[in-house]
């Protein structure tokens, strides 16, 4: 893909990902502007690599805007599709899992993945542990999905999996939004 074919199509996802909600209520109600966005990184813009295990491997700094009516708790699942390989990826590799974040929140501040944000819960990353692992891909240029959930209830406090999570949030979801950025070993 040519470099203006390339800064065309980032400039059309860049403008989806920043407008995308889906509303999965199923009240008939008008799904309010529910936004996810870093000051760290653009929509489809590439990650620093000081949130990556290349650098100090916190997380990044979120912001939250648009919370609809009835929001009890926030959902938080940071994931890479594109494991191992890009060009053959075989696996979804779940990096962050956060949850019951009180929904008078409207940022996470940067590192807020080491410890569990006050009055949320952590879940299991692939890691096997609680806190945020940052992107670290093997071989390409991987994409990270920052997953942002309103939910009509808070959950149980124990740890879950991003699996268990998006079970127990089934009938739940009142708005969803993404926030996409990219990272390869070697961006600075």
């Amino acid at each position: 893909m040519t470099e203006a074919r390339l800064a065309i199509t980032r400039r059309v996802v860049t403008g989806l990902i920043a407008v995308l909600i889906v509303s999965l209520a199923d009240t008939g109600s008008t799904a309010m502007a529910l936004m996810l966005s870093s000051p760290a990184f653009e929509p489809g813009g590439k990650i620093p690599s000081k949130y990556t295990c290349k650098g100090d491997n916190v997380s990044p700094p979120l912001r939250i805007a648009g919370a609809p009516d009835g929001t009890k708790s926030f959902a938080l699942i940071l994931d890479d599709p594109d494991v191992p390989d890009p060009k053959a990826p075989t696996r979804i590799w779940v990096h962050w899992v956060v949850y019951n974040i009180p929904p008078n929140m409207t940022a996470l501040p940067e590192g807020a993945g080491s410890e569990v944000p006050a009055g949320a819960t952590g879940g299991l990353n692939d890691f096997k542990r609680i806190p945020y692992g940052g992107p670290c891909p093997p071989i390409g240029r991987h994409r990270y999905f920052h997953k942002l959930y309103a939910l009509d209830t808070t959950l149980p406090t124990t740890p879950m999996t991003k699996a268990a999570l998006e079970a127990a949030m089934e009938g739940h979801v009142l708005a969803r939004v993404e926030l996409m950025g990219t990272y390869q070993k070697g961006d600075p």
